[in-house]
């Protein structure tokens, strides 16, 4: 295992579509647990959105309503947050976090219900995430993603991450373009977290494909006084 640390911008370098990321960590001055989650599109359906923030949830929604082909996989509100614990992920999975978490349950038992998504053949991985704002703020990032070529199977694996100073993971659906696009392979790239959250987004923003990046949102929260600051980038604006 290696504990290189790479910058975002170093990490998505030469990257055209690394599809959909989730990035979570920890500030450099030790005071802040960071956030962002990242959207791209190649169809007119996906790159058709914005998000949206309604107080702590945040939503993707269509930029145009009169053009939406299927919302199905591309409507969603990918954070939500309950109780002391924020959900991230790349789907509707976060409804199903949220009941389990509602119910006393877990974060991977929620997904354990789950599995990748059914648009064969690319059958796009489910990426998630949770961070547990306790005494000790730690988080955990899953992907769940097909076993074979044919979608026969799924495959979980889940991350258990203690928080570490200006120390963050990445995780994303797509290693590289193609087609059909290759699944993400490995372990969340390790990376390097600011203590400026808009910092951070910027570093984000202008690192994504300028012709494929649809929106990006970041959120920074004090660990002590629970205070937030967010940055959130739309390709297209209403």
């Amino acid at each position: 295992m290696s504990y290189v640390r790479k910058s975002m911008a170093t990490a998505l370098k030469g990257n055209a579509y690394p599809g959909r990321g989730i990035v979570v960590g920890k500030s450099s001055d030790g005071k802040k647990a960071m956030f962002a989650y990242f959207i791209m599109g190649r169809s007119a359906n996906s790159r058709n959105r914005v998000f949206a923030e309604y107080g702590e949830e945040v939503r993707t929604e269509p930029f145009d309503a009169s053009k939406v082909e299927d919302p199905s996989l591309i409507i969603y509100s990918p954070i939500k947050r309950v109780g002391g614990d924020i959900i991230v992920t790349n789907g509707n999975q976060t409804d199903t976090i949220e009941q389990y978490l509602n119910e006393g349950k877990c974060f991977r038992g929620a997904l354990k219900t789950r599995t990748f998504e059914p648009d064969a053949p690319n059958f796009t991985p489910r990426i998630s995430a949770i961070l547990h704002l306790g005494k000790a703020y730690s988080y955990e990032m899953s992907i769940l993603k097909s076993a074979d070529v044919k979608g026969s199977k799924c495959n979980r694996f889940t991350f258990d991450y203690e928080a570490t100073n200006g120390t963050g993971h990445f995780l994303h659906t797509y290693d590289r373009d193609g087609n059909p696009l290759p699944t993400f392979s490995g372990e969340p790239e390790r990376v390097l977290i600011p203590n400026d959250v808009h910092a951070f987004a910027e570093e984000i923003w202008n690192a994504l494909d300028n012709d494929n990046k649809i929106s990006l949102y970041c959120r920074a929260i004090d660990l002590k006084s629970g205070a937030s600051e967010r940055a959130l980038y739309n390709k297209y604006t209403k």
